[in-house]
């Protein structure tokens, strides 16, 4: 029998990508998250059962920084898992305290099993390159002239940046770290939906897609952040991390838009963090001489 959502359960989203088939609120208190068959690869960014991993293992019910909510079963059934945990009631946190939260948060110590993302961005990098990559960026005239230089500055040392990113020191990540994933607080600590990414990454991170959603500026976050880890990385490593990520983060979406009928607000984010980007592609250079 197909599996389908009960009549009386209410729709929190629809099924956002190829492997989430949607998420509900049952009458019980209860969310319950559909997954669906997808990237079977254990370390790729989009394995489609790694929330259910998550959920199952406990890992990070009690983390401090940021936790998930507490599961209570993941069902599996011939088309795919449901996930079941306790629903979250959101709150309004300030940017520099969701900072804090995954400074905290990275200093949690596991040992990576087979199922944590290792490498979201250089996957990332890989599926922009099955297409024209950046290249929709280079014609955009609505883009600074500067701008379009950086961003195709960063596109030619691309491999380069990654190994850049891998050599700085790694840390376990939330992967999608976004005000939207960043729902509630228990106590001081911030409870996180959507693990789909959750794994290992350099450090800065977390950091960076806060930059990239958030309106405070990244001399306002970073503070915040090496705050909550007690500055237990130099914080020349957490910038670099956190400028690196959250440039090739807004560029590749910001390219990915142009070619959506409805592309949303990526070109005015990438704007915005125009000097974040300017920050990395200047570096890239200067590595490369």
């Amino acid at each position: 029998m197909h599996w389908e959502p009960e009549d009386d359960w209410v729709a929190l989203t629809a099924g956002t990508g190829v492997s989430n088939g949607g998420v509900w609120l049952t009458p019980g208190g209860l969310v319950a998250k559909r997954l669906l068959p997808g990237v079977e690869r254990p370390d790729h960014y989009a394995y489609w059962r790694r929330p259910a991993e998550v959920a199952s293992s406990g890992l990070v019910e009690g983390t401090a920084g940021v936790r998930a909510p507490r599961c209570v079963k993941v069902d599996s059934d011939p088309d795919g898992v449901t996930v079941w945990s306790v629903a979250v009631s959101p709150v309004a946190i300030a940017p520099e305290e969701l900072a804090a939260a995954v400074g905290r948060f990275g200093l949690n110590s596991m040992v990576p099993t087979e199922w944590f993302a290792r490498r979201i961005l250089r996957d990332r990098l890989a599926n922009d390159e099955q297409g024209d990559g950046w290249a929709p960026l280079a014609g955009e005239d609505r883009l600074p002239v500067g701008l379009r230089r950086d961003c195709e500055a960063l596109w030619a040392r691309r491999y380069e940046l990654m190994d850049e990113l891998d050599a700085l020191p790694q840390q376990v990540v939330h992967g999608d770290a976004h005000p939207v994933n960043l729902l509630g607080c228990e106590g001081d600590e911030v409870i996180a939906v959507d693990w789909e990414q959750f794994g290992v990454g350099p450090v800065g991170f977390d950091l960076a897609y806060l930059v990239v959603s958030t309106p405070a500026p990244i001399d306002v976050l970073l503070p915040a952040f090496q705050a909550g880890s007690r500055s237990a990385w130099p914080v020349e490593a957490v910038r670099r991390g956190a400028v690196l990520t959250a440039a090739i983060t807004v560029v590749a979406r910001a390219a990915w838009s142009l070619r959506q009928v409805e592309p949303g607000d990526y070109l005015e984010r990438l704007e915005r963090l125009a000097q974040v980007v300017e920050e990395a592609a200047r570096q890239a250079a200067w590595k490369a001489g």
